[in-house]
Order: structure tokens, then C-alpha cells, then sequence
């Protein structure tokens, strides 16, 4: 604290407020500023002495005025963002209590006529002249007197032009105090510099406008409602639990994917964003409907400010740019489709009152999408595949993580595995069958180290195709067990324990032809790690001989299986269950697809 003195000698004492406290303490003292900067105080006194004693108590006071700033602070600490919801609710709370004010002026008057004829009849009784063009005499029964009425008009003649005035500029300093006594009535503290600060002061003044218009119908005698109105936070539930308390329960009731939790935390987030943090009870078929059109307006490639801009920012930049590409509509549904997850979980799981029927506000909200472009692979894309310098000369790119990137797609062409199946593997989920002395690969469930499966059906045992065992595979399993053990992952690179690992590779080799057509003419259709394990056309002979597959087994077990041409052909082996392992063993009758892998280098990468 220092000690200044004003232009008359006089000290006063003065303390700078910290930064953080500025906006909090201007509310604390009522000040018609946003910030108060600085604490300043007379202390009464010329003399220096006198001065530096009476600053003792002056900087008790001073000390005392921060701690209720502070206080405020930590009661409603600052926020970056509010949501649609909360914007709406407090604009109509402003334009219903203008509505309020005047009606209660029309009925009960503005207070200032009983001054005014007091003044009137001292006037008189003293005997002095004055000139009034208002009626002297009585206080009216009820309502506004005819001065009271042409006040108020001469008022809203200066007040409405003015604030259409700044509407039209987008002026929203205009109402920045009325903004100000709103966040302080809905217990906010939002930060003035963010984007919803702006989006509420231009909520606020196009509230004051029509509120304004509205008193001015009113005097002209037509008849105008107040609406009711309620203060209080938008996001305390009603009845039951929230969305985030949802959300959270689900997370903890087992664990969960990694990527599955991320992106129903983030559709979560998004929705409470634009909706606040509503009870599931309160979530209706139109925050839903509103939800689903703010996805659709997110731009597919976001960089720069859009790359950490919130759901409402990229919803106006799409609304703003409608040529510009928006996300798929798969990754529209796939949100939907995590909303309507933790929702059912919360009406299951208690999260809300017996009493209310349980409801789905998203139902039938999905969007429909264009078809897919990516198509089969025919002879020629897929030789184009295996003659590029990946495969015959083992020129790895960097992000082909090793091995993972010669490995994966032969094995996604010749097995069937999906891509998470495939880089869960460990060294021990290749073995050999001692009875049949065939190479079979296991592809079971193991939640503890991330593996993971699509379904129960989904744990199977599959003998390793021949030209897989051909093209050297055993060989690099064998290499891995040597290495590292028989419990080591085949594919490190890309393994359950490496966060983001695949999903970069995936990233990587998504389009196949970005990797593989270097040097060769791309064909005009995309390519995916689902169309090598789907769509490699093939002929075994038993279908060109029109067979069922099946295959005898020891135990009597026969299953057999009739597949339409062009694409994988299998038949399902019903075994026992030995000691909880998969029973059910697929046979895939597969011949050498249509391209030559004549020019395949063997040696392991």
C-alpha cells in the first residue's frame, strides 16, 4: 500500500488490486465500472505522521474488501463458456422482467407524482406562481398520472432508438451492466473476454429492443403479457441424475476401450456445451434434434482457431461456411449414438425417479449418410498392392511402424482378422496343433492387457493360410520369440499398451492406395484395411464344383456352408471348450487370390 497526497496536500492511501480480483471486487462495491484497478482512500490529513497512523486501519478495511473478492471468487470461480441454454433462459429472465417493471409502474405509478404535487401545494400555500401543464390536485386512484404517462414516453422516445442503435452496430456495451446483474442473479462468474460473454450481450440487447417495442405497444393501448420468469442455474437437476453423473457411472462400471470411453466423453461433452449438464429426465426430444444439427454443421478438416473451438464455435463457422466439407454422417451417428448410450444407462441403473417412464429423445435421429466409394479390390488394385517396393523390396516407411506394415495387410488379405484383432497378437496366439500338426492362430479376449474382441462369437481359433505360412510368417513369429518371449507382442509397434499406436498406423495405411500405388496408376476407388479382410474375390475348388464347405472332423462334428462367389468362404468347426478357450474353430477355404506374389522378398523385415 502506498501513501500519495492529492493536489491539496492531502494524503490518501491506495493499493493496486491483483488482476484476478478486479472484476469481482467491482461487484463487491457496487461500482459502475467492470474492473475497480485500484483501492483508494482518504485518510483525512496533511500531515505525514497522522497519516501513516490512520493508514493502519485504512489497510484493516482494504484487506477485509479483497477477502470478499476473493471470497466471491471461490464461491462462483470464472468460466471460459455457458451454453445455448443458460444464453436463452437469461435473455428471456431480462425481457420478461422489463415486461414486469412496467407493468408494475402502470399499476401502482412511478412514485414521483406524490413528490410532485407536494412540491405543487407548497408552491401554493406560499403564495408563489408557477406554470404546469399538468393537472394539480389529487394523487389518481390507480395507474400512472397523465405526467407520469409523458415522462415515460419521453423516456422510451430516447431509450428505444438507442438501443436499436447499438443492436445494429452489435454495440453490447450498451448493456453491459444489465449483463452484468444477469451472470450475478444466475450465480455465474463468466469470463468478459470470451465468446459467450459477446453471444450473451447480444442475447441481452435484443432482449432490451423487443422488450422496449413491447412498452411502446403497451402505450399505445394494446394489450402485451408478461411472461413468467424463474432465476437459478440452468444446469441443477430437476429430478434425478445428470448426464455427467451418467457418463461417470459408466465409465466405472467396468473397464472400458480407451477409444470408447474417449469419444462418448467427448459427444458428452459437446451436448452439455450447448444444453448444460441436464438431469436425464429433463433431456427432451428437442435438445436432441438441436444437438444433431449442430454436428451436422462441424467442418471435416478443422485447423488453426477450429482445431480446440467447442461444438457452438464450429456450428457457426459451418453455418457461415455451408460449402465448406462437413464431418461424415457416420461420425454424426456414432455421437448420437453415445448419447443415446449413456442416457439408457442412466435410466437403468437408477439415475432417474421410479416414476418416470423411460424414453429415448433419440430415437430415430440418425443420419443418412451417401453410400460408401470404397469398393472391392479386383486383380488389378490388388496387384498393384503387392508389387509396390512395401512388399517386394521391404521399404518400410517410417510411420509403417516395422513390421506391422508388411504384416497387417497380408494377413488381413489372407485371414479375415479385423485390424484390432490382428495387432492385439501375442507370440503365444500362434501355435501349432499337435494332433493335425496345423498352424493355428488364437484370437481370444485378455480385458487386463487391452485385448479385446467385438463380440462373445468373436473369440475363434484359426489355422494360418498356407501362403501366409508360405511368405515366411512362422518365421517372424519365431523371430519375436526369440527376442522378447513367447508372451511378447507380435506387433509392438501397434500393441494394446501403445496409446495411439494403431490408430497412427491406421491413420497411415487408411487409404491403402496413399502407401502402396507409389509408382503405379491408383485405381479410382478408395481402399481400407476392411476391404483386404472382406473383399478379396476368390474361387476355391469346391465352389466352382458347387460343393457346400465342410470338413470331417474326429470328433463327428460336420458343419458345412454355402457362400456366394466374390468373397470370403469358411466353415465353423463346432469343438469342445477346453479350459474356457474359443470352441469354435474357423476354416477358411481360401486359394491364392488373383495376383502374383511372385516378386515377394521373404526375409523378415
Amino acid at each position: 500500500m502506498g501513501l500519495i497526497k492529492d493536489r491539496h496536500g492531502t494524503y490518501y492511501a491506495q493499493r493496486k488490486v491483483p488482476e484476478r480480483l478486479q472484476e469481482a471486487l467491482a461487484r463487491v462495491l457496487n461500482s459502475e465500472k467492470p474492473k475497480q484497478v485500484f483501492l483508494k482512500k482518504s485518510l483525512g490529513t496533511k500531515v505525514l505522521k497522522e497519516a501513516n497512523v490512520a493508514a493502519t486501519h485504512v489497510l484493516a478495511d482494504f484487506n477485509r474488501t479483497l477477502a470478499s473478492a476473493e471470497a466471491l471468487l471461490k464461491q462462483r470461480p470464472e468460466v471460459a463458456s455457458i451454453t445455448d441454454a443458460q444464453i436463452k433462459l437469461m435473455a428471456e429472465h431480462y425481457y420478461a422482467s422489463l415486461l414486469a417493471a412496467d407493468e408494475e409502474e402502470r399499476q401502482e405509478g412511478t412514485g414521483s407524482e406524490p413528490i410532485f404535487q407536494s412540491v405543487a401545494a407548497q408552491l401554493a400555500a406560499a403564495g408563489l406562481e408557477f406554470n404546469t401543464p399538468f393537472k394539480v390536485g389529487d394523487l389518481p386512484e390507480a395507474g400512472l398520472s397523465d405526467r407520469e404517462v409523458f415522462k415515460r414516453e419521453h423516456a422510451l422516445a430516447e431509450s428505444l432508438p438507442d438501443a436499436r442503435s447499438a443492436l445494429s452496430k452489435g454495440d453490447i456495451t450498451h448493456v453491459r451492466s444489465d449483463a452484468q446483474e444477469l451472470l450475478e442473479e444466475f450465480q455465474l462468474n463468466l469470463d468478459s473476454k470470451s465468446q459467450s460473454y459477446r453471444r450473451l450481450g447480444m442475447a441481452v440487447l435484443t432482449a432490451r429492443v423487443k422488450a422496449l417495442r413491447d412498452i411502446a405497444r403497451r402505450n399505445a393501448g394494446d394489450p402485451v403479457e408478461t411472461p413468467p420468469f424463474t432465476v437459478g442455474p440452468v444446469s441443477a437437476p430437476a429430478s434425478g441424475g445428470t448426464l455427467r453423473e451418467a457418463l461417470e457411472g459408466w465409465k466405472k462400471e467396468r473397464e472400458r476401450p480407451e477409444d470408447g470411453v474417449h469419444e462418448y466423453t467427448r459427444a458428452i461433452d459437446m451436448f452439455i456445451e450447448m444444453h448444460g449438464d441436464l438431469p436425464i429426465a429433463g433431456i427432451k426430444r428437442s435438445h436432441a434434434s438441436q444437438f444433431r444439427d449442430a454436428l451436422r454443421q462441424v467442418p471435416k478438416t478443422r485447423s488453426g482457431p477450429l482445431l480446440n473451438a467447442g461444438l457452438l464455435e464450429l456450428r457457426q463457422w459451418g453455418q457461415e461456411h455451408p460449402q465448406a466439407p462437413k464431418v461424415s454422417a457416420g461420425t454424426v451417428n456414432k455421437q448420437l449414438g453415445a448419447m443415446q448410450a449413456i442416457i439408457g444407462w442412466g435410466f437403468r441403473h437408477g439415475l432417474v425417479p421410479d416414476e418416470v417412464p423411460e424414453t429415448d429423445p433419440f430415437k430415430n435421429l440418425r443420419v443418412e449418410g451417401t453410400r460408401s466409394t470404397r469398393d472391392a479390390f479386383d486383380p488389378h488394385g490388388l496387384q498393384a498392392v503387392f508389387d509396390a517396393a512395401l512388399f517386394t523390396e521391404h521399404a518400410i516407411p517410417e510411420a509403417g511402424k516395422g513390421a506391422t506394415a508388411v504384416w497387417l495387410p497380408l494377413l488381413a488379405v489372407f485371414m479375415g482378422a479385423r485390424q484390432n484383432e490382428l495387432a492385439s497378437l501375442r507370440v503365444s496366439d500362434i501355435r501349432e496343433d499337435a494332433e493335425t500338426d496345423t498352424s493355428l492362430m488364437w484370437i481370444a479376449r485378455e480385458a487386463a492387457a487391452g485385448k479385446r474382441v467385438k463380440s462373445d462369437a468373436g473369440e475363434r481359433v484359426v489355422p494360418l493360410h498356407p501362403q501366409i505360412i508360405q511368405l515366411g510368417f512362422l518365421e517372424y513369429v519365431a523371430q519375436r520369440n526369440t527376442e522378447e518371449g513367447e508372451n511378447a507382442w507380435l506387433f509392438p509397434a501397434v500393441a494394446p499398451d501403445q496409446r495411439g499406436g494403431r490408430k497412427a498406423w491406421g491413420e497411415m495405411v487408411g487409404p491403402l492406395p496413399a502407401v502402396f500405388y507409389r509408382g503405379h496408376e491408383a485405381p479410382p476407388y478408395q481402399k481400407c484395411h476392411s476391404a483386404a479382410r472382406h473383399d478379396v474375390p476368390c474361387e476355391p475348388p469346391c465352389a466352382r464344383k458347387g460343393r457346400g464347405m465342410g470338413r470331417m472332423v474326429p470328433d463327428g462334428g460336420f458343419r458345412t456352408r454355402v457362400t456366394p462367389a466374390g468373397s470370403w468362404l469358411h466353415g465353423s468347426l463346432c469343438a469342445a471348450d477346453n479350459g474356457g478357450r474359443p470352441s469354435t474353430l474357423v476354416l477358411p477355404f481360401v486359394s491364392t487370390p488373383k495376383a502374383s506374389l511372385g516378386n515377394w522378398r521373404r526375409s523378415n523385415p
